[in-house]
C-alpha cells in the first residue's frame, strides 16, 4: 500500500507539492508512482532558472521497466533542482517525499493551487 502524506498537494499525473514558503514549492513523484515505475535508474532533471507552464513535460524518470514524464504542476519559475539524483536516482524510490524531491518552483498566482488534489482526492483518483 502506498503512503501519501496529508500535508501535501497532488496532481492526477502523480506529482506531489510541498509548500516551502515564499510562494516556492518542492515537487516530486508520489509513492504510488515510484512503486509503479519500479527501480529508478535515471532522472533527467528540468532546466534550472526557466519559466514553465502547467502540464508542460519538464523532466523524465527512467526505471528498469519504463520511462515516465514529469509534468509541471504549476505555472512558475524553476528555482532549484535536486542534483543529488544524478548520482543516486534510487533516492526517489527510497524517500519520494523527502530527499527524492525533483525540483522547486516559484509561483506568482496562488489561485492555481485550487486545481490540485488533497490526499483524499488523490487516493480516490488512484483507486479508480
Amino acid at each position: 500500500m502506498s503512503n501519501h502524506p496529508n500535508d501535501l498537494m497532488y496532481t492526477e499525473t502523480h506529482e506531489w507539492l510541498r509548500d516551502e514558503g515564499d510562494n516556492t514549492y518542492s515537487v516530486g513523484i508520489t509513492d504510488h508512482a515510484q512503486a509503479m515505475l519500479g527501480d529508478i535508474v535515471f532522472v533527467d532533471l528540468p532546466e534550472l532558472d526557466v519559466e514553465v507552464s502547467v502540464g508542460e513535460e519538464i523532466a523524465v524518470i527512467e526505471s528498469v521497466k519504463t520511462a515516465a514524464d514529469i509534468y509541471s504542476p504549476l505555472n512558475g519559475h524553476v528555482m532549484a533542482i535536486n542534483e543529488d539524483l544524478d548520482a543516486t536516482p534510487e533516492t526517489v524510490n527510497r524517500d519520494p517525499y523527502g530527499d527524492g524531491w525533483i525540483f522547486q518552483i516559484k509561483i506568482k498566482d496562488k489561485a492555481q493551487l485550487d486545481a490540485l488534489l488533497d490526499v483524499a482526492a488523490y487516493e480516490d483518483n488512484i483507486s479508480e
